[in-house]
């Protein structure tokens, strides 16, 4: 199964890193990069990514795994907690913050795998996710999208929400309705380009250009990622001002999708 590129854009969400790696790192897909890109983070960010760091390269877990009746010993099976076949960690750091699409650009520059998706680092995708759509991609799909459980800081669900079967009207003409949850073809940068810099919905803007272009999308109608709720932190793109300029943005790429009337 090729590589799959996974970055992990991380600004003052330290809080949430740590489960975001372990959530990635564990992953069934057997090949992965991770690339944390700290976008100049002012917490404790670095001290999250160095203990994580370490404990990939030292720490050690067992299990109980056979009784030895004549000894009077349970035997334990010792092993690496954090598994390093077919994993590939690594840190790039902006000095100051650049914002998200930034962030993006600079770890998808560095990617080398043949699949990539990023994934916020306050959010945490399911075991299979990575590997449920790159079987999509194998099949011939180029980017792959799955439905999300919004859930709150304690890891509970919010609500589930189910995305609809792909086609350029529900998902881009309607509103933007994919791209959460998602894998895709690495060669599409090649073909159309990075994240507008310029734009908050960058990865609208991104995924849509995709479309447009050609590229064939597919639906995985169940969850595999865990999206953390913002409704009451109002910060960062969550804060009101940022908010409504990324839904004028949307609205306007709607209007595009309308405009352009691409079909399945």
């Amino acid at each position: 199964m090729p590589k799959a590129s996974v970055i992990v854009p991380a600004y003052n969400q330290a809080q949430y890193l740590a489960a975001c790696l372990d959530a990635v790192w564990f992953q069934d897909h057997p090949e992965l990069e991770i690339i944390v890109v700290n976008d100049g983070s002012s917490d404790d960010t670095e001290a999250v990514l160095a203990e994580f760091a370490r404990a990939v390269a030292e720490d050690r877990v067992s299990y109980a795994s056979r009784y030895d009746a004549e000894r009077d010993v349970i035997e334990r099976v010792e092993q690496p907690r954090y598994p390093s076949v077919g994993r590939e960690f690594r840190v790039i750091r902006h000095e100051t913050n650049k914002g998200l699409a930034c962030a993006l650009n600079t770890g998808f520059a560095a990617a080398t795998g043949e699949y990539c998706t990023y994934i916020p680092s306050d959010d945490a995708p399911l075991p299979s996710m990575i590997s449920e759509m790159a079987a999509e991609l194998s099949r011939g799909a180029d980017f792959a999208y799955a439905d999300m459980a919004i859930v709150d800081d304690s890891g509970r669900w919010v609500r589930r929400f189910a995305l609809p079967d792909y086609s350029f009207e529900r998902s881009f003409a309607d509103w933007y309705l994919c791209g959460v949850a998602k894998l895709y073809k690495t060669e599409l940068h090649r073909r159309f380009g990075w994240y507008d810099e310029a734009l908050l919905a960058h990865d609208h803007e991104l995924f849509q250009r995709f479309a447009e272009g050609g590229a064939k999308f597919v639906h995985i109608p169940h969850v595999l990622m865990h999206v953390r709720d913002h409704a009451r932190r109002e910060v960062d793109i969550h804060a009101p001002s940022s908010w409504n300029r990324l839904l004028e943005e949307s609205k306007t790429l709607v209007l595009r999708a309308r405009a352009r009337g691409v079909g399945e």
